[in-house]
Parts: structure tokens; sequence; C-alpha cells
């Protein structure tokens, strides 16, 4: 329908105000809106990330900034034959494996037990969910206490009756790590069976019910339908709980310090040592960035295979 001659003036001074098109406005608009966002990202992530690489270049310390030159990637190679360094990438990996294993298991049995749609169960989750809300650090400051042999709740009785070394399990090269595995486990088993809850409520439950009436028992069901279509599911909570385990520093720094010896030392750790205590901020600086480029090899190789399953899933 033609416009009338009173509100085409109208309409045409609208559409060129500013000398932009409607099209060029909501452009600059969208752009405004995600402009603080990306100053936000290149401020505080990307500007300390090329910091960061640019410091690993360098022999660069803060007792003697004078002394600073530039060795390319002698830190590197250095780290390669740091036995430290070594112990707390072994350390890191234990740590990480450990953790992510036992809480897949445990969240799966968890999610499997709390699948069926009910008030007591929904009562659970939001029980069971108060872990993830405390930070790592609190979390760490709690268990020490707990642990601790002098007057830990739980420590004092357990040195006491002989199960655990006189001075605690953090004092013990031997239980340190596994102690702090169990930590993590506590704390964050409880998001990955929210995780896995949330894809078991999305699988098709005609597929389901139609294996049960041909007589499928659920052990098979399990294995053959349920466990297939989790996949994407259980590989997110892989990525997610992976990249977050190997760069474990709050509950390890509270407890332990990476101690006793370098029982306990991960790489965040190790590299907080460095810069902080003995203001060796050019090796620091690689100890990190090796540790960042270890966390993007595993996060590529996981979401590739989140990407193969779903596709796959898909398509079934």
């Amino acid at each position: 329908m033609a416009l009338s001659a009173s509100t085409e003036p109208l309409v045409n001074q609208f559409a060129g105000f500013g000398g932009l098109t409607f099209a060029q406005r909501r452009k600059m608009f969208l752009i405004a809106m995600a402009l603080p966002a990306l100053v936000y990202v290149l401020g505080f992530g990307v500007y300390p990330l090329l910091k960061g690489i640019w410091y690993s270049l360098y022999d660069y310390n803060l007792l003697k900034p004078a002394r600073t030159e530039f060795i390319g990637f002698g830190n590197y190679v250095e780290l390669m034959f740091d036995s430290d360094m070594q112990r707390s990438l072994i350390n890191t990996i234990v740590f990480t494996a450990s953790a992510v294993f036992f809480e897949l298991v445990l969240g799966f049995a968890i999610a499997l037990a709390l699948w069926r749609d009910d008030r007591f169960n929904r009562i659970c989750l939001t029980l069971i969910l108060i872990p993830v809300t405390i930070t790592p650090l609190v979390v760490g400051l709690i268990f020490k206490g707990l642990l601790l042999a002098d007057y830990g709740l739980i420590g004092y009785y357990l040195a006491q009756w002989g199960l655990s070394d006189p001075r605690g399990l953090f004092a013990s090269q031997n239980t340190a790590l596994a102690t702090l595995v169990f930590i993590d486990i506590w704390e964050w088993t409880p998001l990955v069976a929210l995780i896995l809850l949330a894809g078991l409520k999305a699988l098709p439950t005609d597929i389901l019910e139609a294996a049960a009436v041909d007589g499928a028992k659920p052990l098979r069901i399990f294995r053959k339908i349920t466990l297939p279509l989790m996949l994407p599911s259980v590989l997110l909570a892989l990525t997610i709980r992976t990249i977050d385990a190997f760069r474990v520093f709050d509950s390890v720094f509270v407890t332990t310090g990476g101690g006793p010896g370098n029982a306990t030392n991960t790489l965040m750790v190790y590299a907080v040592k460095e810069g902080l205590s003995f203001f060796n901020i050019g090796k620091a600086s690689a100890i990190a960035n090796v540790s960042l480029l270890c966390t993007a090899i595993i996060a590529a190789a996981l979401i590739f295979l989140i990407r193969h399953y779903d596709k796959k899933a898909s398509t079934q």
C-alpha cells in the first residue's frame, strides 16, 4: 500500500537520520554493544597472554632487572631438563586423569539415580550442587581444617588411629596428592552429574521404550543405546573438567603449597613459585605458556571428538 503524502516525508527523514540507512545504524548499534566485551577480552585476556609470551623469551628476574637479556627459547629448553618441571607435569597429569575419571564415573551414577523426574530427585539434585557453589579456595581451606592432624575434626582421629601419617594426610608424600584428588572429586562431581543428567533427559524416550518392549534388559539398553547417545554429553563434561583440572591451583596452594617436597607441585603452582617466590618472571611465563599449550591441545582434541560423535548421534 502506498504511503500517504503526510507520512512519506516523515519516513524518509527517519530513514536518512544522520545520513545513515537503517541497516548501517543497526550495525553500529551491534558494534557498540559488543565493544565493551571486546575491550575487556583484549585488555584482560589477549594483552596479558602476549606479554607472557614476550617475557618468556627473556632472562628476566625482578631481583636483577638491569641484567635482562633476550634468550629466545632458552627458558623452554631449560624446562625440558628441569626435574622440578618434569615432576610438576607428571603431578598435573596424574591429578587431572584421576580426578576426571572418578568424577565421570560417580557423576554418571548420580545422574542415572536422579534420572526420574520427581520431587525427591529434584531436592537431592539441589542439595548435591552445594559444593559447586563454594569457591575452590574456600574448599581447600575447609578440608585443610578438617584434615589437620593437630586439631582437624577428621585428621586428628585418622592420625590417632594410625590411618594416616602422624603429621596428617597433607604431610605425607604418599597421601598428599591423593587427598587433593579426593577434594576435587568432592567439589566437582555434582557439576558432572548435572551435565550428564541434562544429557539423559534429552534422550529420545521412544527408542528406550521400544527396546524395553522388545525384551532388551536394562544393562543391554544402557550399553547399546543410552551410552552411545550420551557420548556428546560425556565428552562435554570431560572437556570442561579436564581443562579446569589441568590448571588446578587454588586448592593445592592453600593446602600443601606444592609440598611436601614437590609431591603436589602442579604446573600452575610451580609457575607461581618461580614468579612470586624467586621473581624469575621469564621462567614463570614459560611454564604458564607450556600449561596453556597443553590445555589448548587437550581442548582441541576433545572438541573434535564432541563434534564427531554429535554428528554421528544425529545421523542415527
